[in-house]
């Protein structure tokens, strides 16, 4: 049997994949393509991967179009979708994959920063992702988009104010959340987009604070999502 072998599709220089690459790194190969900067450079062959996960980036998933490497990457989407291979989708990446599923994205009722709680619904806590998880989550946001669940999907996981948090179709799984996010990335994020914590209300420290109290659940909980994950490809 060969090794298994992760694709991530980093989508913004800011916006990595935290400890979800930390720890796929610790128990598999992976190779990471900077799709934001990657020129002309063609993506790999999908046949070379037992798992994908595409990243998060700023940018609306509505305005793919408006950007040369998300066009480019889009068709790359609907292989790899088409591959049957576990495809995981965080935050814009979700949106992405949703989009291409021919779901809706939409403006969140309020935007998000910072810590929340959502709910595993029902299939939420039977899908193999979530395995061994609480039914109440502890997740980081940074966002103002969401996505809709593609038809023939399940919603995994609710929350307030956002309604759709986490949606499986298939071989795919969006989260519209961040597990992977330390206070380091955090205060990375803050320092970038400082406008964003004006509409929200809230100051850097206090979304630092946010994610100290909350980062040693996160981190337990995105190690378990990455093996759980993994566990997809046997």
């Amino acid at each position: 049997m060969e090794p298994r072998r992760v694709l991530i599709i980093q989508n913004d220089n800011t916006e990595n994949l935290g400890l979800y690459e930390e720890f796929l790194r610790e128990r598999t190969e992976v190779d990471v393509v900077h799709a934001y900067s990657m020129g002309k450079e063609a993506f790999p062959g999908t046949e070379t991967y037992s798992a994908f996960v595409v990243g998060p980036t700023p940018i609306s998933a509505n305005d793919v179009n408006k950007h040369r490497f998300l066009t480019r990457e889009w068709e790359y989407l609907s292989r790899i979708v088409g591959s049957g291979k576990p495809v995981l989708g965080v935050c814009c990446g979700g949106q992405m994959l949703a989009r291409l599923l021919g779901a809706e994205v939409v403006r969140s009722p309020r935007k998000e920063v910072g810590f929340y709680n959502i709910m595993l619904t029902d299939e939420g806590v039977a899908d193999p992702v979530f395995r061994g998880f609480p039914r109440e989550v502890p997740v980081f946001h940074w966002h103002s988009d969401m996505f809709k669940v593609p038809t023939g999907g399940k919603l995994l996981a609710r929350g307030d104010p956002c309604p759709i948090q986490a949606y499986v179709w298939r071989n795919v799984r969006g989260v519209i959340f961040h597990l992977e996010i330390n206070n380091v990335e955090a205060g990375r994020w803050a320092s970038a987009y400082p406008e964003e914590l004006v509409a929200v209300g809230k100051t850097r420290g206090q979304v630092l604070d946010e994610c100290r109290e909350r980062e040693p659940e996160m981190r337990c909980l995105a190690e378990l999502l990455v093996e759980n994950f993994l566990d997809l490809t046997n």
